[in-house]
């Protein structure tokens, strides 16, 4: 599905209005309503005893039953700040028609109010038949219409795939998945795979997915001749079983998740592509099962990496920073202005920060303000979790450079981004970001499934930082 707002018309004034008002304010928006001759909205709202909490919702109807307004509860300052997409929850409930908001938002609030009603409209149905969303929303006057689109459409592709099983998303799909995407916008994509990544000095990223039916492989996707570098580098694990440290079945039921760093990266590269962003664009996409034969790496062993760093593996369920260091260690080769990773990486940080925030890592400070606040911009929240040098020690075993999976516990989102930055260039801008891509719960604007964590803010820091 491809989320659009409704087509303008000549005459807006068709579309049914939907009023959002905040709590506290509805005496007031009571008497304004009376005085400018809007008596039945007044009517409405006070047989209804309507009092603008968020969430609440009154179709205001004509005596044939027809939708004349909508009187749509905003709650208060403190109410949004605990929820995004309030109008994603107001077009849900909305009878099929054409409406326009009416409201005193401007700027990101109205942005984020308009993006929630594109984001309503999401439907996994590539298993089940569910009904399209009907509720259309004319594009509020003071926002990009196109841009919000896009946005929206780079969301609903990270959803899709991450909601995809591993049955119908292993490394081929997800290689056809990134070709689809490049051919859509001009870009090109080579690929490297099986015994090759051997050949080619990619022994983690074969060594991961060796045991796979499906070969692994590392994608490569190229876009923009012209303007700074930014390479993208996205864990495309398509379905984790831990390997021979296999997951309990609780564990591994949601792993056909754990390409969503994947997905993400793709999210967010089809939106700087379809804006035409003025810059060079690398996508790199280390694409792997991590199955179960007897190929299957082992604890205990250790492996060489395309850096030349040595690792010990002391868990092969620990195996996504793995075949990350070897896509990272090449895109270091031709040095991005900035090099951003995202990934499913670790349960520690979903322990230290729950499932709604994506926690990222920078030595750049600057970076990390732009992130931050465009986090907040965008209705896209990230949170800054510390590159910690003194755990250094943590990963570094007696017999080898590098361990795959420090004993003890503590830190584990900490150490594991450590590691990813061994295999970065010195004095390289980097971003790493652990995210868990999935909604446990559903929300408007925000149903169970996949998720995109990071490209709307990632998207805005891009711009500024490397476009200004």
């Amino acid at each position: 599905m491809t989320p659009a707002f409704a087509p303008r018309t000549a005459d807006a004034s068709d579309a049914i209005p939907v009023h959002l008002l905040d709590e506290g304010d509805i005496e007031a928006r009571i008497a304004g309503w009376r005085e400018s001759g809007q008596a039945n909205l007044a009517d409405w709202a006070e047989a209804t005893k309507f009092t603008g909490k968020a969430g609440q919702v009154q179709v205001v109807r004509a005596a044939t039953g027809q939708p004349l307004a909508v009187l749509a509860g905003h709650g208060t300052p403190a109410t949004r700040r605990r929820g995004r997409f309030a109008t994603a929850g107001i077009a849900a409930g909305l009878p099929a028609g054409t409406y326009r908001l009416e409201c005193d938002l401007d700027g990101p609030a109205l942005e984020e109010a308009a993006l929630g009603w594109l984001l309503s409209a999401y439907r996994f149905d590539r298993y089940k038949s569910m009904p399209p969303a009907e509720a259309l929303l004319l594009a509020p006057d003071g926002v990009d219409a196109k841009r919000l689109e896009i946005l929206a459409a780079a969301e609903f592709l990270t959803r899709d795939l991450v909601n995809t099983p591993a049955s119908d998303l292993g490394p081929d799909a997800l290689e056809a998945a990134l070709r689809d995407l490049a051919e859509a916008h001009g870009a090109g994509v080579s690929v490297t795979a099986g015994d090759q990544l051997l050949t080619d000095n990619f022994p983690l990223i074969h060594t991961v997915g060796r045991a796979a039916a499906q070969a692994p492989r590392l994608l490569d996707m190229r876009w923009g001749s012209e303007g700074p570098t930014l390479t993208l580098v996205g864990k495309g694990v398509c379905f984790d079983t831990g390997g021979l440290n296999i997951k309990p079945g609780t564990s591994m039921g949601l792993m056909k998740k754990d390409m969503g760093g994947a997905a993400n990266v793709m999210g967010l590269a089809s939106a700087i592509m379809a804006l035409k962003l003025p810059l060079r664009l690398r996508v790199l996409i280390p694409a792997v099962e991590n199955a179960i034969d007897g190929s299957a790496f082992r604890p205990g062993d250790i492996l060489p990496s395309r850096k030349g760093l040595t690792v010990e593996v002391n868990n092969t369920d620990a195996e996504g920073r793995l075949v990350l260091a070897d896509a990272l260690a090449l895109a270091c080769e031709e040095p991005p202005e900035m090099l951003i990773s995202m990934a499913t990486l670790t349960g520690a940080a979903r322990v230290a920060v729950g499932p709604d925030l994506a926690p990222f890592y920078t030595d750049d400070d600057d970076l990390a303000r732009e992130l931050s606040e465009a986090g907040g911009r965008m209705a896209d929240p990230v949170w800054r979790l510390p590159f910690w040098d003194p755990y250094e020690a943590l990963i570094e075993p007696e017999t080898a450079d590098l361990d795959n999976a420090p004993s003890g516990g503590f830190a584990g989102s900490i150490t594991a981004a450590l590691f990813l930055r061994r295999f970065v260039g010195e004095g390289q801008r980097y971003c790493h970001f652990d995210i868990f891509a999935w909604r446990p719960t559903g929300k408007p604007g925000l149903p169970k499934g996949g998720l995109g964590q990071g490209p709307r803010a990632l998207l805005h820091t891009i711009e500024r930082v490397l476009l200004a």
